[in-house]
């Protein structure tokens, strides 16, 4: 995979008129970005955002999926104790057609693993998405971001520029507060300034489906728009029946180079 992937960018460095002479490995990680829209961590490449409902939508279309809350009129939220909703759905998160660069929510962890499968990707261990989330990989990365460190929150230092619930500051939301008791609702992908490794709401916005050992239970990683900065940190870890659906839980995926 990573040397398919090496020699498609010489040969488009070539095409270009470009000597494969100077494409360095901080320009390799940059290209192969942008060829994908994934970023290069380790023995691993991720996804730079949670999948949309324009993504999963073409993995509909193609398998003619019907997702569990689907079948069962709706998913849920957490409320007064977790309460069903008529309606919402991965297309209709908030029970109203959502839009396409808006993260895929009310989906299961089998059904996020048959999309990533669908992708030629995977589901993230736990221990990927962590060492993605924290401990920046890129070479040579933007400021403040330091190559090599580990950070406390996958925004940095700080939380700020994340969309929790009360820490983060000012953020543009798919506002759906008229409808929920707690929090305005996620946000569409890339709204947000990215973090660590340059992935964009790693931390809050939506929980994130992460692999772990067990049958029953899988992990979620990452917090969401419903809960404070705390559940961003690293060990904050919390599992969930794998087969929930709720509006505040999606995914991304991962390929092994």
């Amino acid at each position: 995979m990573f040397e398919q992937l090496y020699n498609t960018i010489l040969r488009i460095g070539l095409a270009m008129g470009i000597s494969a002479f100077f494409i360095s490995l901080t320009s390799f990680s940059s290209i192969a970005k942008i060829i994908d829209d994934m970023q290069i961590i380790s023995h691993f490449s991720i996804d730079r955002t949670e999948v949309t409902i324009g993504q999963f939508a073409k993995f509909v279309l193609k398998t003619n999926l019907i997702t569990k809350a689907e079948n069962d009129g709706g998913g849920l939220v957490y409320a007064y104790g977790w309460e069903q909703k008529l309606g919402w759905v991965w297309h209709s998160p908030y029970g109203q057609t959502g839009q396409d660069d808006e993260p895929a929510v009310h989906v299961t962890f089998d059904e996020a693993e048959a999309f990533c499968h669908w992708a030629e990707k995977r589901l993230p261990t736990e221990q990927e998405w962590i060492e993605a989330a924290y401990s920046e990989r890129r070479l040579s990365p933007p400021r403040p971001f330091i190559s090599g460190k580990t950070y406390i929150y996958p925004m940095g230092n700080n939380p700020a520029g994340s969309n929790c619930l009360k820490e983060c500051g000012k953020k543009i939301v798919v506002d759906r507060s008229d409808i929920l008791i707690r929090g305005n609702g996620h946000n569409k992908v890339l709204t947000n300034k990215p973090g660590v490794n340059g992935l964009y709401d790693m931390g809050a916005n939506v929980w994130e489906w992460v692999d772990i050992s067990g049958e029953k239970y899988k992990g979620t990683r990452g917090g969401s728009w419903w809960y404070g900065a705390n559940q961003m940190q690293v060990e904050h870890r919390v599992v969930k029946p794998r087969n929930m659906a709720v509006v505040y839980i999606g995914f991304r995926c991962v390929k092994d180079l």
